[in-house]
């Protein structure tokens, strides 16, 4: 059993407030901390689950918050940022047999986490086919394009009931509640706990029972917080201005979305 794992770290236990996520602040070494253990869990939780192989991208900011040293033997770690659209799925083939997520956050426009956001925090909401696109949303598609089907989740548990909706299979493991500014988390020693189980049943399942099908169109539209960044991005090639604030993107092939979104929001 191959898996790549996604990770971030708006949705790990304990991370509330945005400097918590940033490198430079004194605080943020606590949370990465968090973040690699949370890695580490699952990492551990699969093997003993009968996963041969394991592909972990770091998916946070510059991509290099995960402590390499406490990654398992049969883990391989992708630190970086590579520059290839997948971002936070860059590595991910046609090969694996499944895709967990763990640290992963309600996207902006949602109140279920405080440091709510897609991608970056340069839009106000994001909406694929008329739903709110989170980066759960935007990765699983990807996978699902690969035929990878997404079977675990860890983080807020907006995030968590989203990906339920979207993969009706999908295991989910709720670390904490985002109300207003604050969160609501789990203690560490309950978090490790669920995590482990939670893996381990995910992956005694079918996990193609986990896959879904492609729309047969996409339609990408983007609001922005800042009225320049929304003109400059309206040039983007494909890119439709709808008002001072939004611009679409519509195209059967999903690449096109995952490239565009990798230069309209950044």
């Amino acid at each position: 059993m191959k898996l790549f794992i996604s990770a971030d770290i708006e949705g790990c236990v304990g991370t509330t407030l945005p400097s918590e996520t940033h490198k430079e602040k004194p605080e943020y070494q606590q949370f990465a901390r968090r973040m690699t253990e949370e890695v580490a869990i699952v990492c551990q939780a699969a093997l003993e689950a009968g996963a041969s192989e394991i592909v972990v991208k770091d998916g946070h900011g510059d991509a290099t918050n995960i402590d390499f040293t406490a990654m398992p033997e049969g883990v391989t770690l992708i630190r970086g940022k590579s520059g290839h659209p997948y971002n936070m799925m860059f590595g991910l083939d046609e090969t694996f047999d499944g895709v967990l997520y763990v640290g992963y956050h309600s996207p902006a426009g949602c109140g279920g986490n405080p440091i709510s956001h897609t991608s970056t925090g340069n839009s106000n909401q994001i909406l694929l086919n008329g739903k709110v696109m989170s980066e759960f949303m935007l990765n699983t598609y990807t996978a699902a394009m690969m035929g990878v089907p997404a079977v675990f989740i860890s983080g807020d548990e907006a995030i968590c009931g989203l990906a339920q909706e979207m993969v009706p299979g999908i295991t989910t493991v709720a670390v904490k509640k985002g109300v207003g500014a604050s969160t609501i988390n789990l203690s560490v020693p309950a978090a490790d706990r669920l995590l482990k189980e939670k893996v381990k049943e995910a992956l005694s399942r079918d996990l193609k029972a986990c896959r879904i099908s492609m729309p047969e169109e996409f339609e990408y539209v983007v609001n922005y917080k800042d009225l320049k960044k929304a003109y400059q991005m309206s040039f983007f090639p494909g890119a439709e201005r709808i008002d001072e604030r939004t611009n679409r993107v519509v195209s059967r092939d999903y690449k096109d979305i995952v490239t565009a979104h990798s230069f309209m929001v950044y």
